[in-house]
């Protein structure tokens, strides 16, 4: 049996963490919850964690490990998804795909993408 309990951080991996730093907090209004460096010097990694305001997961934006940036799909909650769209739609920078679902059982969502091609899927909050 698992002793697992939750989902509380999500990564993905981006090219540049101060290019993503301020897209999540400039772009989508999210907070920078977390920022440490795990050596001394400017090519230092960090440890980074955004989040939007008031969500107790959080997302870390990683440089990658061996890899390329990019590639990363996460589904965040919107209690307005339409009025998220509207904000997102109207905020420069920021690469918003077409809404889709809200028939059925399947929520109204829509995505963005983030400057590495993560994906956030913005999905209506059900009752």
């Amino acid at each position: 049996m698992t002793t697992v309990t939750g989902i509380s951080t999500a990564m993905f991996a981006v090219a540049d963490q101060d290019v993503a730093i301020a897209f999540y907090t400039q772009r989508l209004g999210w907070e920078l919850r977390s920022e440490t460096r795990f050596t001394e010097g400017d090519d230092a990694g960090r440890w980074v964690e955004v989040a939007p305001p008031g969500s107790e997961a959080v997302l870390a934006l990683n440089l990658p490990m061996g890899g390329a940036p990019g590639g990363g799909s996460i589904g965040v909650v919107a209690s307005d998804v339409n009025a998220e769209y509207e904000r997102l739609t109207a905020t420069a920078g920021i690469e918003v795909g077409q809404p889709l679902g809200g028939e059925g059982p399947v929520p109204k969502m829509f995505s963005v993408t983030d400057p590495d091609g993560n994906w956030i899927w913005i999905v209506q909050a059900t009752d």
